[in-house]
């Protein structure tokens, strides 16, 4: 059975060319998984560094949890089964920060989840009380193309801060210190040529 190529039959590529390579076709390409930006819209009240202004942008290593996704509802008839779509449910936003001396990452993140909870008083937004809800926020991961610039962007909105986490101190590696803070958020969006 002949197999032809995606480049010969959709590109009128001549794969059997001697005089060099065929032209490998754009359409293939991916957004890469690290050409990203993230970008935070604290409270007013929460405080940030000296010389930075809102939003933030800070230099995060990785992103883990943008998920949403719907429980099943399964409805069953005599020998059969089907399914409808249930109760939905998002993920758990991880991000991996740079502890950058300048900027104090840590401290400015510790602050910003004491300002959902703060373990010296053992109060929950306190901050917040007079305006509730104000605690949440919103982020953005703006994803880019080859030339770094924005092919589309997921907006999580109702985000807080969850957990603060130092990593490991250890006098054998040879790596920069990080912090990962998990953040909990209402609702996903995936925004592509809306973007702007």
């Amino acid at each position: 059975m002949a197999r032809n190529s995606y480049y010969a039959n959709n590109l009128q590529r001549n794969l059997n060319d001697s005089e060099g390579l065929p032209v490998i076709s754009q359409d293939l390409d991916s957004i890469r998984a690290y050409q990203w930006e993230i970008t935070f819209f604290p409270p007013a009240e929460v405080e940030i560094p000296l010389g930075f202004s809102k939003p933030l942008t800070l230099a995060a290593k990785q992103v883990n949890g943008m998920t949403v996704s719907v429980e099943d509802i399964p409805v069953n008839r005599v020998n059969d089964v089907t399914y409808y779509p249930g109760r939905p449910s998002m993920g758990e936003l991880e991000v991996t920060f740079d502890n950058l001396l300048k900027t104090k990452t840590g401290w400015q993140l510790y602050k910003y989840f004491q300002s959902v909870y703060d373990p010296a008083t053992g109060e929950f937004t306190s901050t917040f009380l007079n305006s509730p809800g104000n605690f949440k926020t919103t982020a953005e991961v703006l994803e880019l193309n080859g030339q770094m610039e924005p092919v589309s962007l997921v907006k999580l909105v109702g985000l807080y801060p969850k957990a603060f986490n130092k990593a490991e101190k250890n006098y054998s590696t040879n790596e920069f210190d990080t912090v990962s803070v998990t953040f909990r958020y209402d609702f996903l969006f995936q925004m592509g040529d809306t973007i702007g």
